[in-house]
């Protein structure tokens, strides 16, 4: 009974051998095929997969954010949610809403505050945008309402391609291509329509 038992494990062994040879030789030959040239396609893609794998991400809840300017707090803002990326090229935060924005004066005072309900921030170029029902309002109760606007740091201006709408204590104002000062005490529009109350 013995020698049936050791000579059936030896022709499982010398199959076991045998497969494990034939495992062997197949991978080599898949590992030497899979070696060649890649497509131009192909290596696109292997690019792309390895630049979204070097893009890294922080998210945040209940944030707050300064930007400074000439050493003073320009602007804070809050929102209650945010996610940075950032990779080689760039660095950008997205803030979700609600978001509250405060300007400041070069002396410390409350300039113009605003509201919206998705925020932007780019790093690389020092650019801020604000996204859907942006509601912009100054200390000299000077309004402006949009979908989109957009903070230039360097500048310390303020545009929109969008339509506007624009209304202080005397007048109002709409239209499209808004570039103007954050306390709206100056402005221009490329495409306006509006009223203007004459006494």
């Amino acid at each position: 009974m013995r020698s049936l038992y050791r000579g059936w494990v030896m022709r499982e062994i010398a199959i076991l051998e045998h497969i494990h040879k034939l495992v062997l030789t197949f991978s080599i030959a898949l590992i030497s095929i899979s070696c060649t040239e890649l497509s131009e396609y192909d290596s696109q893609q292997v690019q792309a997969a390895l630049n979204d794998s070097l893009i890294t991400t922080t998210e945040s809840w209940d944030v707050e954010i300064s930007l400074m300017r000439k050493g003073r707090i320009r602007m804070i803002i809050d929102g209650s949610h945010s996610v940075q990326y950032q990779s080689e090229e760039n660095k950008r935060t997205t803030i979700d809403g609600p978001v509250y924005v405060q300007l400041f004066d070069t002396t410390g005072n409350l300039e113009t505050e605003a509201w919206s309900k998705e925020a932007i921030y780019y790093d690389d170029v020092r650019e801020f945008e604000l996204l859907d029902s942006v509601r912009v309002q100054t200390v000299d109760d000077r309004q402006l309402y949009t979908d989109y606007l957009k903070y230039i740091q360097d500048s310390d201006r303020i545009s929109s391609p969008q339509f506007v709408t624009i209304i202080t204590p005397t007048d109002s104002i709409s239209g499209r291509g808004f570039s103007g000062l954050t306390d709206l005490t100056s402005y221009t529009i490329t495409e306006p329509r509006g009223r203007l109350i004459v006494e």
